[in-house]
């Protein structure tokens, strides 16, 4: 068993309920995000992903439970902790007729940026995109759009960090890049990072650590390599399949432990 994390704990959800029309979207889900660790949220469609989401984005209230970043709790201090957060979904647009610095501004003026247009420089330099400066934004293509919306997130160099499915519509070569360009902010700026994504090359090569969710229940978290060793899966995909298909997977070393505790 590995050692309790010691560092600060920048994101937790305490048995986090939310139900729609009796049905339980999120059930008893508890987790923590540490400073300068990289979290993987993973599930099929339906698992309680983007739930979770919302409600950590204080979009939509929990049933019961709670929620609290840096030791603050979210519905009481919502727009404090805000502030020093920040996220991207590769599903939400920015407004679609400014161009895309003029979206940029306004977000970095909301957040506080200082030398706001250095900084959306530097972002749009980062993400290789300067060449869209002058673009109107509804004009962008998907992966366009998600670029952009990364150089938001990374605006007010945020202390927790929110990614939605961040390579979605991103071809091969620039979604590695987008990989490498996540693990560096993370490095720099030691923030703490929810991951979410159906591509499990983001996660193995981003993620300290991942959470399987289905039906809103926590059914396997660890490492991407100690998942792939208790379950004695040959790579993190089989186990999201796995889990996809059957809700459930066989967590080897727990089963063999309780096997030698029976004898």
């Amino acid at each position: 068993m590995s050692a309790p994390d010691s560092r600060e704990v920048i994101l937790e959800a305490r048995a986090l309920t939310r139900e729609f029309d009796g049905v339980k979207a999120l059930d008893a889900f508890s987790f923590k995000l540490h400073r300068g660790e990289v979290l993987g949220l993973l599930g099929a469609n339906g698992a309680g992903k983007t739930t979770a989401m919302n409600c950590l984005l204080g979009l939509t209230l929990p049933s019961s439970g709670g929620l609290y970043a840096f030791g603050l709790e979210l519905q009481k201090h919502r727009i404090e902790i805000l502030r020093r957060a920040n996220f991207s979904s590769a599903y939400t647009s920015l407004p679609g007729n400014l161009l895309v610095w003029q979206n940029l501004l306004v977000f970095a003026r909301i957040y506080g940026v200082r030398e706001p247009r250095k900084r959306i420089d530097e972002l749009l330099e980062m993400m290789e995109i300067s060449h869209l400066r002058k673009r109107v934004t509804g004009q962008l293509s998907a992966g366009e759009s998600t670029r952009v919306n990364l150089c938001k997130a990374f605006l007010n160099k945020p202390e927790l960090l929110m990614l939605d499915e961040p390579t979605a519509s991103l071809d091969p070569d620039i979604a590695d890049k987008v990989r490498k360009v996540v693990r560096r902010v993370q490095r720099d700026s030691n923030c703490a990072i929810l991951y979410t994504s159906h591509n499990m090359k983001d996660i193995e090569e981003v993620c300290d650590r991942v959470i399987f969710l289905h039906k809103g229940k926590i059914v396997m978290e660890g490492t991407p390599m100690e998942i792939v060793e208790r379950s004695e899966g040959a790579s993190l995909e089989d186990v999201f399949i796995k889990i996809a298909r059957d809700g459930e997977i066989v967590d080897a070393a727990a089963a063999k432990l309780a096997k030698e505790e029976s004898v």
